[in-house]
């Protein structure tokens, strides 16, 4: 009798559901229906013939590739325009390997993220509260705006 007993512990149990719980980050789809289905079932082939019949070219994808060529052929010194790219991708790694480190420290994430708060507080207060000081920023970018295309 203790031997069935402990044969009933030892065996591992097995779930009665075929619903399984996943654990996964990303969203769960249904399985894709094969297009047989799609002309066969009333409510999709109306659909699908809605869709296949309303494919036009999309004239603002049109524009943006051939201005995109154009401004690119225009450039006069590639290689500069590629440095920065690239500087700005390096810069862009290097800048999410500190926040990573400083992220690791315990408390130092709280602090800076209150500093944070504070000066966006301030910014608010200072720039965007009043019509005045909206004003003020606004003449301050246009003057930076013009120091970097050199107009002023």
């Amino acid at each position: 009798m203790a031997a069935a007993a402990t044969t009933v512990l030892l065996h591992p149990r097995i779930p009665t559901t075929t619903n399984v719980a996943r654990c996964s980050a990303l969203p769960y789809l249904p399985p894709r229906l094969s297009t047989s289905s799609f002309t066969t079932t009333p409510l999709f082939s109306t659909s699908l013939k809605h869709f296949s019949g309303s494919q036009k070219p999309c004239l603002l994808q049109t524009r943006a590739s051939s201005e995109e060529s154009g401004s690119w052929d225009a450039v006069e010194n590639k290689s500069t325009v590629l440095l920065y790219g690239g500087g700005a991708i390096v810069a862009v790694w290097l800048s999410s390997i500190l926040v990573g480190a400083i992220n690791s420290v315990p408390l130092l994430p709280k602090i800076m993220e209150l500093v944070g708060l504070g000066y966006t507080g301030w910014f608010v207060y200072r720039y965007l509260l009043f019509k005045s000081s909206r004003k003020e920023l606004a003449e301050d970018i246009d003057g930076l705006k013009k120091k970097i295309t050199g107009t002023e």
